[in-house]
């Protein structure tokens, strides 16, 4: 809202200091500092208010030590973070781009179908929540928007670079790189290879002339199966103070690179990468959410004085798969999200293997002391803030080195 309001101004009446708005690193900076003043503020009256409801988490005994104390914390804090990312983005944003509409409709849609799950736990007394069949539908059906508004909308497209000449010149004039006009493409980015582009149209080849009318369904069906990994992860991750949060927070910095890097043409130029039109504009949004996640640090660092619930936890899984599948960097997800797919992993591994074993054997085994992965390492007896901490740094270097696959082919 503010940029059009500042556009108009510079344009009309030529203030001052109008066109600073026209920055995406401007409006970044403040798009954070404005979620973390919402988070920060306005997040400790909403616990206040919860704590009033009695909007408690119920904790299922599962013999790890400090359990219990958690009983009775405030949930559904993940409300701090919707509106935390949400607000600042519509202030800072431009509203009319396709990728900003469609993250604030991510946000939201995963947002309610948590907010739902939460809501059953707590006032139904429920402590099943919404059923996963009903979750499942949830995910397929934001897969489907988000496959089909990036496969199909006109101002979803790339640039590819065209030779360029060499103009003689007195002295050697450096290379000035030439894009196409914008072009709708399948092309998303695979790394640690020299040409690093991945076509999604390669399994539809087979089929010849007419294999490129079935792209679409592919492509589709890859996005159903990101996001639901992805914002599976995400809840299975959140199951100690801040470790949910912490490890979102990096992995948005990563993506929010990601995105400036990929919407500037001098950027992609220089690193040879694609150059994606309008995905600056990310840059916003994932300022927004890396402020709502450290925000809401502040409240759900150890001890937690509040729980994100599945408000939250299926709100940023959604979100970090969207933004990486918006800048064609989705196959970068397990290394991004590393600490989401161990804990999707160990929970896979845990229940086929005992479920194998008791087929096989007649008595279930287990190969990990509990899953998902944190709660394996709480029986070994490690401190929950080690765990978490020590989470964070491995996502550290998995965003770092996310970041320098762009070089490293």
């Amino acid at each position: 809202m503010l940029y059009y309001l500042f556009e108009y101004l510079d344009s009309a009446y030529d203030i001052p200091g109008a066109g600073v708005f026209q920055y995406i690193t401007f409006r970044a900076a403040m798009a954070i500092i404005t979620s973390l003043v919402i988070s920060m503020l306005f997040g400790k009256r909403l616990i206040d208010r919860l704590s009033r409801l009695q909007i408690g988490e119920t904790v299922r005994d599962l013999g790890l030590e400090g359990q219990n104390q958690k009983a009775g914390t405030p949930t559904m804090g993940g409300v701090i973070i919707l509106l935390a990312i949400v607000f600042p983005t519509l202030l800072w944003a431009k509203l009319d781009n396709i990728y900003i509409i469609l993250m604030l409709i991510s946000t939201l849609w995963m947002g309610a179908i948590g907010f739902l799950d939460d809501y059953i736990k707590v006032f139904k007394k429920d402590k099943k929540g919404l059923r996963g069949i009903f979750k499942v539908i949830g995910q397929i059906g934001l897969g489907v928007i988000v496959g089909s508004t990036l496969y199909f909308h006109p101002d979803v497209t790339i640039k590819e670079k065209v030779p360029t000449v060499q103009v003689e010149a007195w002295e050697a004039a450096p290379e000035i790189p030439s894009y196409s006009d914008p072009v709708k493409s399948t092309k998303t980015t695979l790394p640690f290879l020299k040409d690093n582009e991945f076509d999604y149209e390669i399994f539809t080849r087979w089929m010849g002339e007419s294999g490129a009318n079935w792209t679409w369904l592919i492509y589709i069906l890859a996005v159903i199966f990101i996001i639901t990994a992805v914002s599976n992860g995400a809840n299975l991750t959140d199951g100690l103070d801040g470790l949910a949060t912490g490890t979102s927070a990096i992995a948005g910095v990563a993506l929010l690179v990601l995105a400036y890097l990929s919407g500037s043409i001098v950027f992609s130029n220089y690193l040879n990468i694609m150059y994606i039109p309008n995905t600056g504009e990310l840059v916003i949004f994932t300022a927004a959410f890396i402020g709502a996640a450290i925000g809401f640090l502040w409240y759900n660092s150890f001890p937690a004085q509040v729980f994100m619930g599945d408000t939250g936890s299926l709100a940023i899984g959604a979100i970090i798969a969207v933004l990486a599948l918006a800048v064609r960097k989705e196959f970068l997800l397990p290394i991004i999200a590393g600490v989401f797919l161990a804990e999707n992993v160990s929970v896979i591994l845990q229940v086929s293997y005992f479920k194998y074993t008791k087929k096989k054997y007649g008595e279930g085994r287990r190969i990990f002391l509990m899953s998902p992965l944190h709660h394996h390492y709480q029986k070994k007896g490690y401190p929950e803030t080690k765990i978490v901490t020590r989470f964070w740094i491995v996502g550290i270097m998995l965003a770092v080195f996310a970041i320098a696959t762009l070089k490293l082919r």
